[in-house]
């Protein structure tokens, strides 16, 4: 999959394909359902399939103050749009000036003009433009106008009526429920970083850590969880079972928030490497002990629970690119 950054790079050899349009975060069943349609249509017309989405998260840019919320940063989202079979994807710089283009301009200068786009496909309450008034009804307007075919996604629930969006996802994990997370995502909920020098504590209770900077991400409900945790190898990544602490550490007075994972079984050097941690089930709320001693018990108990919540659910051990929900 090629990456362009914004729709003026575009050569020309590449332009007249099929494209899903939408921020996509999380790349939910719903989302994966929409990009799904362009590929097809894209195949159908022997057409390159192509992804728009935005960065920073339009949401970020209008209130840079709130707590984070992102469900799946460009690594991941990236990752996961090569995998759904999509040749092109666009990632366009959204800023000022950009959030000022009418629904109109967009189409007209962006879609038409700078991609040539023959097909444009999004979801049934996609809207876009200059205080979001542009719609789908827009679209098809449009699509007579400039010649291009437009297909809406209808809306999606999984089994039980729940509907596939980020925002439910959102509350789930922050409720410590991340296998309903996973029926919406379609596969478990991830969190990655690249591994960072600690304060080694828990090579001195006999469980080292590997401590992944938090931010950016949403942030789910603090505690311990049973992970699978995959060393990050480019094109695979080698999973182990584990065991996480999300939290702030009050045994230690600690404030900050941070990951703390156990690969259980692996033996080496983690410094550096990038690591992905797909929550998998919670165990139990953070908690303050009474000494060293008292803590390395309760690792110990977590960690069992941990192997046994992973042997029930049997997670597949997939190499890349994700661990899909059961």
């Amino acid at each position: 999959m090629h990456i362009f950054r914004t729709w003026s790079e575009v050569p020309p050899p590449l332009k007249g394909g099929v494209i899903a349009l939408g921020n996509f975060d999380g790349l939910h069943l719903g989302h994966q359902a929409v990009i799904g349609q362009a590929v097809a249509t894209a195949r159908a017309k022997n057409a390159a399939a192509a992804v728009m989405t935005f960065a920073p998260h339009p949401r970020q840019y209008f209130r840079p103050e709130q707590q984070p919320f992102l469900l799946s940063p460009f690594r991941l989202k990236a990752r996961l749009i090569e995998a759904l079979g999509v040749d092109y994807l666009y990632v366009q710089t959204f800023d000022r000036e950009f959030s000022q283009r009418s629904a109109e301009n967009f189409v007209a200068e962006v879609l038409v003009g700078g991609l040539g786009v023959s097909h444009i496909v999004v979801g049934f309450d996609y809207v876009f433009g200059h205080q979001r008034k542009g719609n789908v009804a827009l679209l098809q307007d449009l699509a007579g106008r400039y010649g291009f075919g437009v297909t809406a996604v209808s809306e999606a629930a999984a089994p039980g009526g729940v509907r596939y969006s980020s925002t439910n996802i959102r509350n789930l994990l922050q409720e410590g429920n991340p296998a309903e997370a996973a029926r919406l995502l379609g596969r478990y909920w991830e969190i990655e970083g690249r591994v960072e020098h600690g304060d080694k504590r828990g090579r001195m209770l006999g469980f080292p850590t590997a401590n992944l900077p938090y931010k950016d991400y949403l942030h789910p409900r603090q505690g311990v969880y049973a992970v699978r945790a995959g060393i990050d190898r480019g094109a695979a990544t080698l999973w182990f079972d584990g065991i996480a602490n999300f939290g702030n550490r009050p045994t230690f007075d600690k404030t900050d928030i941070l990951l703390e994972v156990n690969l259980l079984g692996f033996e080496g050097d983690l410094y550096g490497r990038h690591l992905r941690v797909a929550l998998i089930e919670y165990l139990r709320p953070v908690q303050k002990f009474d000494g060293l001693p008292a803590l390395a018990a309760q690792i110990a108990k977590d960690a069992e629970g941990a192997r046994k919540a992973l042997d029930r659910l049997a997670p597949a051990p997939y190499p890349a690119p994700y661990i899909p929900a059961p």
